[in-house]
Order: C-alpha cells, then sequence, then structure tokens
C-alpha cells in the first residue's frame, strides 16, 4: 500500500530535508520541538476546554435529560478506536521512499485545521441541529483527522533512530512541545488572560479556536519536513522493501508480549488519571478552590505544576541514563502519589494544593520525559523476538486506548456531574454572572482533579516494577545491528 496512494509524495518537493544518518540539531528543533507544537497546542486547548465549550457555550449538559454529553463521547470514542486499529494497520502497509508514518503527517496538516474549526462553528438552531453537528464534527476532528496525526507523529521517535541516546533526547524534545502547550499556553496564559477574555461569547470562541487550527497547518507541515525514518529507511534498504506481515500476526506478537502487555496496562491506567484530571481541573479552579475565570487561581496552580516541567528539561534524561529510565520512573510514581495525596485532603487551603502539586508534578516528570522512549525499547524488543516490525499495530493500540479513555471519561465525568447537579454559569436578573456548585458536585470535582491520581499514581509504580526491558536491549540492539549487516 503506498506505491498508488503516495505516487506523488516521490517527487523532490515533497522529500525530507533531514539526510543525515544521525539525528541532527535541526531535526531536534524544528521536527521534534516546534513542528509538533501546532497540533499539541491544538489538542491541549480541546482537552481542558472543549468540554467546558459545551457545557458553559452551548448549554448542553440537559440535552436529551442530560444523557446526550454522557453517551455520544463514548458513541464516538468506539468509531475513533475502530479508526485507529485501521490506520494502524495502513502504517504498517504503506511503502514510500519517505517512510510509512511520515507521508501520513503531510495528509494530516490541513484535515487537522479544517475539521478543528467545524468543532466550534455549531449553529445557532435547533437542539436537534446543534447535536447532529457536534456529533459530526467531533467524529471528523478526532476518529479521522486527528487519528491520522497521533498516529503518525506518536511512530516518529521509535522509527527515527535505533540509537539509545539519541533516541531519548528526541523523546525529551518531543515531550518539551507537549510540555509547553499544556504546561505554559493552555494551563498559563489561558486562564490568566484568555478564559476571562472570551468568557461565554461563542464568536469568540469560533474566532480564537479557528486562529489555532490554521496555525496547525504549517507546523505540521515543519515536523513532516525535519524528520526521518531511519528505522523503517534500514528494512526497506535490506531486500527492497519492509517484510509484509499478516495483521493477525501483528496482534499476536503485540498481545502475548509481556513488556508490551505491561506498557499498556500502564498507558490505560495512566490516562484514565489524566483525561479525568485534566477535565476537572478547569471546574475545580472554578468551583472548589477558586471563582469561575478568576484568573489567579488556574494560573496558580499551573505555574506550580510548569516549574518542575521546566527543570525536568535539564534533568530528568541525565537521571535516567544514570539510574535507568525504569528506577526513575517507579521512584517519579511513589512521590506522584504523594502529591496527589496531600492534595486530596487539603483541596480547599491554597499552600497545600500548592505543595502537593509541586511534590506530583516533580513525581510525574520521568514518566512525562522518557516514556516514548521505553515504549520504543519495547518495539525493538519485539522486533529482535519476532523478527519483523510492528510499529503501527502497536501505535495503534495505544492510541486506541488514548481515545476510548477520553470517550469513556468524557461521559463517566459529564454523567458524575449532571447526576451530582451541576449548574451551567447564568447571568440574573442583575445582570450578575452565578457560577456556584453544590458540596456534592464539588466532591466529584475534587475526586476528579486529586483524588483518582492519588490511586492510579500507586498502580503506574507497581506496574513499572515489571517493565524492565531495558535490562537486555543494548545487547539485543546489536544482535539485529548484525543480522541487518548480514542481509546487507
Amino acid at each position: 500500500m503506498g506505491k498508488k496512494l503516495f505516487a506523488w509524495i516521490e517527487k523532490p518537493v515533497f522529500g525530507s530535508r533531514i539526510r543525515s544518518d544521525d539525528v541532527t540539531r535541526g531535526e531536534k528543533w524544528l521536527g521534534y520541538l516546534l513542528g509538533p507544537m501546532g497540533a499539541l497546542l491544538l489538542n491541549a486547548v480541546l482537552s481542558s476546554y472543549l468540554n467546558v465549550y459545551y457545557t458553559d457555550v452551548l448549554n448542553l449538559t440537559g440535552l436529551w435529560g442530560g444523557a446526550f454529553l454522557v453517551v455520544f463521547p463514548i458513541a464516538s470514542k468506539v468509531i475513533d478506536a475502530i479508526t485507529n486499529i485501521i490506520m494502524g494497520y495502513i502504517i504498517d502497509r504503506t511503502r514510500t521512499k519517505e517512510g510509512k508514518a511520515r507521508p501520513w503527517l503531510l495528509v494530516s496538516a490541513p484535515l487537522v485545521a479544517v475539521t478543528g474549526v467545524l468543532l466550534f462553528t455549531v449553529p445557532r438552531a435547533s437542539a436537534a441541529v446543534q447535536a447532529v453537528w457536534v456529533m459530526l464534527s467531533y467524529n471528523l476532528f478526532y476518529s479521522f483527522a486527528y487519528t491520522i496525526y497521533s498516529m503518525s507523529h506518536g511512530l516518529m521517535v521509535p522509527l527515527s533512530t535505533r540509537d539509545g541516546t539519541q533516541r531519548g533526547s528526541l523523546s525529551v524534545f518531543n515531550q518539551i512541545a507537549n510540555v509547553m502547550m499544556t504546561g505554559i499556553v493552555v494551563a498559563l496564559l489561558f486562564p490568566m488572560l484568555i478564559m476571562p477574555a472570551i468568557g461565554v461569547d461563542r464568536t469568540k470562541w469560533i474566532v480564537l479556536m479557528s486562529l489555532l487550527s490554521i496555525l496547525a497547518l504549517p507546523l505540521t507541515l515543519a515536523e513532516y519536513y525535519f524528520t526521518r525514518e531511519r528505522v523503517t529507511l534500514e528494512g526497506q534498504q535490506e531486500g527492497g522493501g519492509e517484510q509484509s506481515v499478516p495483521f493477525l500476526t501483528q496482534l499476536k506478537a503485540i498481545f502475548t508480549d509481556k513488556y508490551m502487555l505491561i506498557i499498556y496496562v500502564y498507558f490505560f491506567i495512566n490516562t484514565f488519571g489524566t483525561v479525568i484530571k485534566n477535565m476537572s481541573l478547569v471546574y475545580f479552579c472554578n468551583y472548589v478552590l477558586g471563582t469561575s475565570n478568576d484568573g489567579v487561581t488556574q494560573t496558580m496552580i499551573s505555574v506550580i505544576g510548569g516549574i518542575p516541567m521546566g527543570i525536568g528539561i535539564f534533568a530528568v534524561w541525565p537521571l535516567a541514563k544514570r539510574f535507568g529510565k525504569r528506577n526513575v520512573t517507579l521512584v517519579g510514581f511513589a512521590l506522584f502519589a504523594a502529591g496527589s495525596a496531600i492534595c486530596w485532603i487539603f483541596p480547599k487551603n491554597m499552600v497545600m494544593m500548592l505543595v502537593g502539586q509541586f511534590i506530583k508534578n516533580i513525581g510525574g516528570l520521568p514518566g512525562s520525559y522518557v516514556f516514548m522512549a521505553i515504549f520504543a525499547d519495547v518495539l525493538d524488543h519485539m522486533e529482535w523476538k519476532t523478527g519483523f516490525r510492528s510499529d503501527g499495530v502497536a501505535m495503534s493500540v495505544y492510541n486506541t486506548i488514548s481515545v476510548a479513555m477520553v470517550g469513556v471519561c468524557t461521559g463517566v465525568f459529564n454523567g458524575l456531574l449532571t447526576n451530582a447537579g451541576y449548574v451551567a454559569p447564568y447571568y440574573d436578573a442583575a445582570g450578575q454572572l452565578i457560577a456556584v456548585q453544590s458540596e456534592a458536585v464539588q466532591g466529584v470535582i475534587t475526586f476528579g482533579f486529586v483524588g483518582l491520581e492519588t490511586i492510579t499514581g500507586v498502580i503506574m509504580a507497581v506496574l513499572i516494577i515489571f517493565l524492565n526491558v531495558e535490562k537486555t536491549i543494548g545487547k539485543k540492539q546489536e544482535e539485529m545491528r548484525a543480522r541487518h549487516e548480514k542481509l546487507n
């Protein structure tokens, strides 16, 4: 697959600007730091605020007796999960001189921009029309456009190089892009400046999100042009193309490998806690710790969270190299759980919340910065064991977990809010904004923001104990290099 579909990509104009066999400085800064920022920024904003747009701007909380915002996200993510599996199958069977995943970055660039705009241009019409538009636009973005992007983007680090040091460096740069978008722009600028400015004004929301969607286009193109799939090209050089392996054979290899199963369980638990936490953040700062869009509470929480993530840029990889990725991540999750517990005990005390958030985010550093490097090690381990790559299928399962959790968590969270008696902000007769929630609603929000991650932190620390793939990965990579040299 890909020879006919991507015949046009063989033209020089679409060729990668990276030619070196080793990772270059431009590759790090443009392909793995700057390039992903557009799509990651858009996704980060959507993760934190799309549900707010539905509940507070469009006022869809009561639609279908409160069932719409519970059922539609879950149903949509079933579709998304299916498209992820299909996309993984397609990527593993794409054959071009630009690789198997990178061409799909190029395809995703305009799709993400257009569908991102459609998410917010919901017409002022009947509830039925709005519901249909929301469902269609949501699935066009998440089940189609962003699935193509996230699948191909997620494989850039594993397919970039076999060199552990270079791969770890790219993993860190990739995560810096994510942290800058979520930890600085979305977590700091949005609550401090942007949200107070746009409030619940639908027109302002549409203008803002259209600009962010359009911004993703040129940056995703930069990610395409300044990356290179060395691992894929290595396989193509051996015999004129990568080995075509049956889909079911790849699935069997994935689900019978202990390290991959641990990775998936770990990711399931981590994603479940993180998605609920991200959805709860705005509500927690507006209704539990602070007041609606006060411009201070969420900024304070985010600043304390951003300081450790900034430190991690310089500290986490040297620590991982010295003590091992698994060991550093294990200690990190112990701190993560402890910090979350402090926040859970003192949810309305700003000082204790900031202390707990600082400890929690210090603990979360290793998992944030080195996870993709561990995932890449597991993919190499599987190739060593089976003799073939299963990158696309493995990433499709990974992404399926992610998208399924988003849908499930959105439905669960909205259901809990509705059952607890959540009331959307409204203006009274005097023109004053009323944004107050009951103790029951505050309890649900507090558990979502800090309680759940206390539990998931403990579970992840236990799981990491068994993820010791890096102990033998160096020797396995040497054996694979010897195989390739023999074939060449």
